[in-house]
């Protein structure tokens, strides 16, 4: 399993890298004529954490003893990621048709209700919370529009109370 954590952390370090560099075509710092972060600021940043991240799995995982019995991936957990990942470009090919309003709490619903058990309650809060969270942060706060789908026209009366 360590081999797994290092092979997987060097990928996840090496796309940070990637993404990081990319980012910096747009701005990454203050942008002083909108009052708010570049265009580049949060894919920037976001990659600067996750190549940390996966910086300190490798680290641990250098100090663990190797154990050449644990297979790399284990026939459930392999399974698991097969699902988890064709959900995820289901919900990512469903953005532009239904928004990421209906695509994101339909995943979050399904990943912690159906695949991962969890009750009503947290189930609820984290599916109805998001979005909301996300349209606040996102299209109030920071004014970057996530894409909406066949559902826009509901948001222009949330348009004209927050624009």
């Amino acid at each position: 399993m360590l081999t797994a954590d290092r092979v997987i952390a060097g990928a996840i370090m090496a796309l940070s890298v990637y993404f990081m560099w990319h980012a910096t075509v747009l701005p990454i710092g203050w942008n002083g004529e909108t009052g708010g972060p570049g265009g580049g600021a949060f894919p920037f940043w976001l990659s600067a954490i996750m190549f940390v991240c996966a910086g300190g799995i490798i680290l641990r995982s250098l100090r663990e003893k190797p154990s050449d019995t644990e297979p790399f991936f284990d026939s459930d957990t392999l399974r698991s990621v097969v699902i988890v990942t064709i959900a995820l470009v289901i919900t990512v090919a469903l953005m532009p048709w239904a928004g990421a309003y209906i695509a994101l709490p339909l995943f979050l619903f399904w990943y912690l209700k159906i695949f991962g058990k969890h009750g009503w309650v947290v189930t609820l809060a984290i599916t109805l919370g998001t979005p909301v969270f996300l349209f606040f942060f996102f299209e109030v706060t920071l004014k970057i529009l996530l894409p909406k789908g066949f559902t826009e026209p509901y948001f222009i009366p949330l348009y004209a109370r927050f624009f």
